[in-house]
């Protein structure tokens, strides 16, 4: 449904009576910086998900066979005190 411009006008003019003519550039700078923003963050969003989806998977660190370090140690103690 498309906002009828008198709706636009009526908000316009209820905006100008809060804030006053004095403050109107001031807010439609904020609104720009934020909007700047806004665009900047999603495409900096946009383009780590394409790079992240564009790059290749790595093979998961550790033995190609499958064993733990812990596994490979032997089940001695490390101190044995016999005398």
């Amino acid at each position: 449904m498309p906002i009828h411009p008198l709706w636009i006008v009526a908000i316009l003019v209820i905006v100008l009576i809060i804030f006053g003519p004095g403050r109107l550039p001031e807010l439609g700078s904020a609104a720009g910086k934020a909007m700047r923003e806004f665009r900047k963050a999603t495409s900096e969003l946009g383009n780590d998900v394409t790079s992240s989806m564009s790059a290749t998977p790595q093979a998961p660190a550790g033995n190609a066979a499958g064993t733990s370090d812990a596994s490979a140690k032997s089940t001695e103690p490390a101190s044995s005190t016999k005398n």
